[in-house]
């Protein structure tokens, strides 16, 4: 199996849209009230949103959820959820996911996504900032209350703070990377926010740990966006992994 041989197209059938469900099962940690029943998908394609499913040899590998999404006067999409097997992931499918996904928001004259992530996953942000060419200004705590985060056999109480991600699809960054051109931020960055290499297993082996650094992480950004700082981009590291925050200009 090549990455070439795997076809990324919308998910139109019910049988298809109920494949997300049991693929969310298979790749997410929770509980089954938490998982989005099929009904959930067939609502969002009648009110203007839509699913992009992965498929190998006909079978659904991965998908991501757009739900259509009104602010003011403001029309965008708000993704969801997205999902890929795990036997799949080094498949580069995710990122194949959101660039479709960005092609059909533009088809259908939408120039704007957002979506919710973990502050401390390292993977996730460089993914976002530096991938997809998203930004950060907003930091929510506890955004879906308490998550069902376990170490050791026991729950770990973890509050569910996120960012928002969005992804402004026209915008020239984001042009380039989609183009496969490379993107350099000018200008040297105003502030960094360290977080933790390993968060996951941070969790697992010392949770008090983990509890105070989150609320540093949360202090952090809620302090660099009251002074007008967004964040544009993500310096890896084995160590010490850094989000960049600049001047708030797009």
């Amino acid at each position: 199996m090549t990455k070439n041989e795997i076809e990324i197209r919308e998910c139109a059938s019910v049988e298809e849209l109920s494949e997300c469900v049991a693929l969310q099962r298979e790749t997410f940690a929770l509980p089954e009230v938490e998982i989005s029943p099929v009904r959930h998908f067939i609502v969002t394609k009648n009110a203007g949103g839509f699913t992009l499913g992965a498929f190998a040899e006909g079978k659904l590998v991965g998908f991501v959820l757009s739900v259509s999404a009104f602010f003011g006067n403001e029309r965008f999409y708000y993704s969801h959820m997205a999902a890929v097997k795990k036997s799949f992931q080094s498949y580069g499918i995710g990122a194949r996911l959101k660039w479709a996904q960005r092609e059909t928001a533009l088809k259908k004259g939408v120039n704007f996504i957002k979506w919710t992530f973990q502050p401390v996953q390292a993977r996730n942000a460089h993914f976002n900032l530096e991938k997809l060419g998203a930004i950060v200004r907003s930091y929510e705590p506890n955004f879906y209350g308490t998550d069902y985060s376990t170490s050791n056999g026991q729950i770990a109480g973890l509050d569910s703070d996120r960012l928002f991600a969005e992804w402004h699809l026209e915008s020239e960054k984001v042009k380039r990377l989609a183009r496969g051109e490379e993107f350099i931020e000018t200008g040297a960055a105003a502030r960094k926010i360290e977080i933790p290499n390993d968060w996951d297993a941070l969790v697992r082996e010392n949770p008090e740990k983990a509890v105070a650094e989150q609320r540093r992480v949360k202090e952090d950004f809620q302090q660099a966006f009251a002074d007008k700082l967004i964040g544009r981009g993500f310096e890896r590291s084995e160590l010490k992994p850094k989000y960049l925050l600049f001047e708030d200009v797009i």
